[in-house]
């Protein structure tokens, strides 16, 4: 898991927590528009002899339920979209771009660098590297502090960064025993070895390996952990419900006051002009409680309505250091600060990250979380984030596993994940970390907030 520490530009930052596994970076503010709006003092946390590396803007490709209108796409169509929406809204030169970075989990193996694949065709020149990364939930964060290493490192200026998840369109692979007799097929050179080859096969050979949101270490779907989890920490399916509802509510509230400003049109060939995220549907309690355990069955908390979707999205933002933005003329929105990634057990403390991510970005940062203005954390399900509250709100817990003398605390519930969240805007998981840190800077500039957090859990028990 990793944090993330953002810093508004008129002083203000904030900080980014990505439990499951994911870093924790800070963003702030730069001193122009420090001056131009007036909060409450804190220190900058800029640190002398360092450069400042800013959040000039964010973007994303509305996120939708996977098999919708996305689906007859391919992955790189919907990174190349958000790389030209960022492009469109900045109007940076295409060739003035140092590098790109894409984040992604599931890989499309006909374009395994999507990053590179995507920035061809949104007109980026031949001669700008780029990479794909790949870290489960925290991909896209990944790609982020790999943009801040090599501006802090002095190798660029100017980097682009990103995630895409396409989950309409997933590999599905031959069994292992097919594939070996496919291979061999290529190889035989008689007609007798191809004709034995082809005797040979069986009808359990041709059973398909479908993929799963599961840990290779564990076997366990994610699901199925957050479900124990939930029960550890005894979160009730009555409490995971309303937190659902509540990011829902968040969310549609948001999108009909237009503060999802981050979300671009996208014209999907042969469809229609998409302009809006389509998982966000509140519904109420009633309903809620009449749907089934999804994963430990009969008795498990976790459903369908209080669990993240499967979701196609893309995103993408523009990180500059301070010096090269303002010479452009750009206004940044954010410092970026710090970041940090821990890991934990990935049975037992699957999707615990924030909880040990928090406490390790505040103390580089010396803030605590009275400081922090904005909290923006993944919900990957609801369990999972009252889990995390209740951990963080426990010395026991904190002296137990943590080493600690006492517990971090738990985000003010008015500071929260404000404009919905992961369980209603969707879950692109490669592109994810990106909307989390545009919309600390957003909601910082618009709350007038100084620091943000970021925090996010991902397979493996890792966060940023």
């Amino acid at each position: 898991m990793a944090s993330m520490l953002l810093n508004s530009m008129r002083s203000c930052s904030v900080s980014h927590s990505w439990g499951m596994c994911f870093g924790a970076r800070s963003l702030s503010m730069t001193a122009p528009l420090q001056a131009q709006v007036q909060t409450k003092s804190k220190k900058t946390l800029a640190r002398p002899g360092l450069k400042n590396i800013v959040l000039v803007e964010g973007v994303r490709t509305p996120f939708l339920l996977s098999g919708t209108t996305y689906a007859d796409l391919m992955p790189h169509d919907l990174a190349r979209a958000a790389l030209q929406g960022l492009l469109n809204r900045t109007g940076v030169p295409k060739d003035a771009v140092d590098y790109i970075i894409y984040g992604t989990v599931i890989q499309e193996v006909k374009t395994s660098n999507v990053a590179r694949e995507a920035a061809l065709g949104a007109g980026f020149s031949d001669k700008t590297p780029a990479h794909t990364v790949t870290m489960a939930c925290i991909s896209s964060n990944q790609a982020m502090t790999s943009a801040v290493g090599l501006i802090a490192a002095g190798q660029c200026d100017i980097v682009v960064a990103g995630g895409v998840e396409f989950m309409s369109d997933v590999p599905i692979r031959h069994s292992r025993k097919m594939r070996k007799t496919m291979l061999s097929l290529n190889k035989a050179k008689t007609l007798g070895q191809r004709l034995s080859l082809i005797g040979s096969i069986r009808m359990a050979h041709l059973s398909p390996e479908l993929p799963a949101v599961a840990e290779f270490s564990t076997a366990e779907t994610m699901g199925h952990s957050a479900d124990r989890l939930a029960a550890a920490f005894g979160v009730s399916r009555v409490e995971q419900d309303e937190f659902a509802l509540r990011s829902h509510s968040l969310a549609k509230k948001a999108q009909e006051n237009g503060l999802l400003e981050d979300v671009i049109s996208f014209k999907v060939p042969g469809r229609d002009i998409v302009s809006k995220d389509n998982g966000i549907r509140p519904s109420s309690m009633e309903q809620m409680a009449k749907l089934k355990p999804a994963f430990i069955k009969p008795h498990g908390t976790v459903t369908a309505a209080n669990s993240s979707f499967l979701t196609d999205g893309a995103s993408a933002v523009l990180i500059m250091s301070e010096e090269k933005a303002l010479a452009m003329g750009y206004k940044p929105k954010a410092y970026l600060r710090d970041f940090v990634y821990v890991s934990q057990d990935p049975k037992d403390q699957l999707l615990l990250g924030p909880t040990y991510s928090t406490p390790k970005v505040l103390e580089r940062a010396g803030l605590s979380m009275s400081d922090i203005d904005v909290f923006e954390f993944h919900e990957a399900f609801a369990g999972q984030i009252m889990a995390n509250l209740k951990a963080m709100d426990s010395d026991w817990f904190a002296q137990t596993y943590m080493g600690r003398k006492s517990k971090v605390g738990t985000p003010s519930m008015d500071k929260f994940n404000l404009w919905g969240g992961s369980l209603s805007l969707g879950h692109p998981f490669g592109a994810t970390g990106c909307r989390l840190v545009t919309t600390v800077a957003h909601r910082l500039k618009k709350e007038g907030g100084q620091y943000g957090l970021v925090a996010a859990c991902a397979a493996g028990g890792q966060v940023t």
